[in-house]
């Protein structure tokens, strides 16, 4: 990737174009996943996004699920399809978000995605859960807006849903969430990664 590039750019006009599929095996179903060069885990799912797929269980709030920092939309169209439930996905990177659009039609999922500079296209709306493995290379300024927008944007009792490395601030994230909800519960740690879940109540 070029210098100063990351895939938490809005263009990767100067990153050259490799596409990528690959299959994806979860439950009893098999995805198909359209990547390419400047976005996150181009080649398969990365293990926080397995991690996070396994421990997830949606609430009994009725609402849709978000998935903040979507990528090419492993997280959104994976619990949408377990779950049976409508999942909406932001995503800042211009080619993960048409990658994401190619993805959902692959996979006949029921989501739809928005390419969102963080909550700027989902702006009044509120979810039961909101999902994000978050773009550590953004920066923490950035990490840490997802977590206060999704308490804005969370309905009465909703869950926010976080994966994220000890090593790349999970104790900090976890302190953030403490302070912001009034809760954080470790759900699980699996390889390195924190599972984190706050409720707003």
């Amino acid at each position: 990737m070029e210098k100063n590039t990351h895939y938490y750019s809005k263009t990767q006009e100067n990153v050259k174009s490799n596409p990528n599929i690959y299959t994806f095996n979860f439950h009893d179903y098999t995805f198909r996943f359209h990547t390419d060069s400047g976005v996150f885990s181009k080649e398969y799912i990365d293990y926080g996004t397995f991690a996070m797929l396994k421990a997830f269980i949606p609430n009994d709030i009725d609402g849709d699920i978000l998935d903040m920092g979507a990528g090419y939309g492993p997280i959104g169209i994976v619990l949408s399809t377990l779950y049976k439930k409508h999942a909406v996905m932001c995503e800042i990177n211009e080619r993960a978000y048409n990658l994401n659009l190619k993805n959902i039609e692959e996979n006949k999922a029921d989501c739809v995605v928005f390419n969102s500079n963080l909550y700027e296209a989902v702006e009044g709306m509120e979810f039961a859960s909101i999902i994000t493995n978050p773009p550590i290379r953004a920066g923490k300024q950035t990490v840490f807006a997802i977590y206060d927008g999704a308490y804005t944007h969370l309905k009465q009792n909703g869950e926010l849903w976080v994966v994220i490395q000890k090593k790349q601030g999970a104790p900090s994230s976890k302190e953030h969430l403490e302070e912001l909800f009034g809760n954080c519960e470790i759900i699980t740690r699996d390889k390195g990664y924190y599972i984190l879940k706050s409720i707003k109540k």
